[in-house]
């Protein structure tokens, strides 16, 4: 692999996170490789269009994010790389801090680039955008950069990325209508408490941090439905073939149990909806009539364990945050 300059730090304020990783460019591994490894499912027509996007431009407008092995030799190297003042800091709408340092000391970055080719890395963000950085290669080997992708390569250990779950909204799905169908796969179907002062929302967060694996909160708006203890049949919709570490994931029995066998709706864009956070799906939901369904936040063990395994999770499973925020640093191919 390889890693030109760059460095970023963010911290958010509303939990203090900080990731610490290398911005530069990622060689594309070669058919059969494990140096890079993917956890979900990718969508084509996305994936073409960001393909024919890396075409028209000759430029990757955003790095993708790569979780490596942890490594004890590369901690002493970023406290090298950050010595003096960055050579960028900016704070982002959202209230993340980036502070970026350019590297130009050949031998720090020949020791990172070989203590990161010692590991092995999971895309942590950026499936469609590693998809097409190959299908650019495929179609126009003899594009100058074309055989790399901008990353940010960070560790999936301490100093690197958290996860958080991406939720879904069932737009034609009614409420009642989904609640009807799950009792059919759960045990237990409780009400969760939602109009006290910390509203929806946090009461979701919070029965969310508190459940066990196989629970998930469907609702709309200010209600909220407990689902714990799948049952048999339910469970028994997860290919038992399957690898372990993919059969275990809340989001494979939410697609495989939940949204196939029970709500008999088709996995596609239009009807079920990506939403990044608790208080979007609650409220896309009410406005339309449908049903979120939230789920729990997969660890990032669970998500290296699916990826070493060679499966694959559904589309949109995680949301590893802190992340470069899009535009910061460009990479022309041709540059």
């Amino acid at each position: 692999m390889r890693f030109p300059p760059g460095l970023r730090k963010a911290v958010l304020t509303t939990h203090v996170v900080t990731s610490v990783g290398w911005l530069g460019a990622v060689a594309l591994p070669e058919p059969g490789s494990a140096a890079v490894l993917p956890h979900e499912d990718t969508y084509a027509p996305a994936v073409e269009g960001r393909r024919a996007l890396l075409a028209a431009t000759h430029t990757d407008l955003e790095p993708i994010v790569l979780a490596h092995d942890p490594d004890p030799t590369l901690p002493p190297l970023v406290d090298r790389a950050r010595i003096g003042p960055p050579t960028l800091q900016v704070a982002d709408d959202d209230g993340v801090q980036h502070r970026l340092w350019r590297l130009t000391d050949a031998a720090l970055i020949g020791d990172v680039r070989t203590a990161l080719a010692r590991t092995r890395a999971v895309i942590a963000d950026g499936h469609h955008r590693f998809a097409a950085a190959q299908a650019h290669h495929r179609t126009s080997p003899d594009v100058a950069g074309a055989d790399a992708v901008f990353a940010l390569v960070t560790s999936s250990g301490p100093g690197g990325l958290r996860v958080e779950a991406i939720h879904r909204v069932l737009p034609d799905l009614p409420l009642d209508a989904a609640l009807a169908a799950a009792r059919r796969g759960f045990a237990d179907v409780v009400d969760v408490p939602a109009d006290g002062p910390e509203g929806p929302v946090n009461a979701a967060r919070a029965w969310l941090a508190e459940a066990p694996a196989g629970s998930f909160l469907i609702g709309a708006g200010a209600r909220l439905v407990g689902l714990r203890r799948p049952t048999g049949d339910l469970a028994g919709a997860v290919p038992t073939e399957a690898p372990p570490a993919w059969r275990a994931l809340d989001v494979v029995l939410a697609h495989q149990g939940l949204i196939d066998q029970l709500w008999h709706v088709p996995d596609e864009p239009e009807s079920v909806v990506i939403a990044h956070d608790v208080a979007t799906a609650l409220r896309e939901a009410a406005e339309r009539g449908g049903t979120a369904l939230l789920l729990r936040a997969p660890s990032p063990g669970d998500v290296a364990a699916v990826a070493r395994a060679g499966a694959r999770m559904p589309r949109k499973s995680t949301l590893f945050v802190p992340k470069p925020r899009t535009g910061l640093v460009l990479r022309p191919l041709e540059g």
